[in-house]
């Protein structure tokens, strides 16, 4: 029987080696500053409403924040955008003074450039363990014809050309 300390060391490799793609997920706070982070925890739900799902450690300076919000946009990033997902990844830069974004209709900050913007009501909110899942029910989408940002072995990409031959 492993330990927890080497069953966790085992996951996060099993982790690292699943390739995933990359999202910014932003929001307003109660003051109206746009606040966001680097997530590649996402995933679709349902059609039947339209439901998307992502992941927001409790640890996390904006976790309050986020469980407090109404609404929030999931910015999949584009293939050239590995620098917008390191910035939003790092806790003490000022990330919307360093990059291109707009407020939607909705009055939620997006990334100008990315493959594809969900912007979404919060649906649910689960706790699960030091993490909680937000599930958002998607009420508006953006989408522009971009290949996608793939995190894989703790690096960040495009896919190869051979992927689509």
């Amino acid at each position: 029987m492993h330990s927890n300390s080497e069953k966790t060391t085992a996951f996060k490799e099993a982790m690292a080696n699943y390739p995933t793609g990359v999202t910014v997920v932003t929001a307003v706070d109660d003051n109206d500053n746009p606040i966001g982070l680097t997530v590649n925890s996402f995933a679709s739900v349902s059609l039947e409403p339209l439901l998307v799902l992502w992941s927001i450690d409790k640890r996390v300076s904006t976790y309050e924040t986020f469980k407090k919000i109404d609404q929030f946009a999931i910015n999949l990033l584009a293939d050239d955008q590995a620098d917008i997902a390191l910035l939003f990844a790092r806790s003490h830069q000022d990330r919307f003074a360093n990059c291109d974004w707009y407020h939607s209709q909705h009055q939620l900050p997006i990334i100008k450039g990315a493959m594809a913007s969900l912007q979404c009501k919060t649906f649910k909110q689960i706790e699960a363990g030091d993490h909680t899942i937000l599930i958002g029910e998607i009420i508006a989408i953006e989408v522009d014809k971009k290949g996608p940002l793939v995190y894989h072995e703790r690096k960040m990409g495009a896919l190869p050309d051979s992927f689509h031959e």
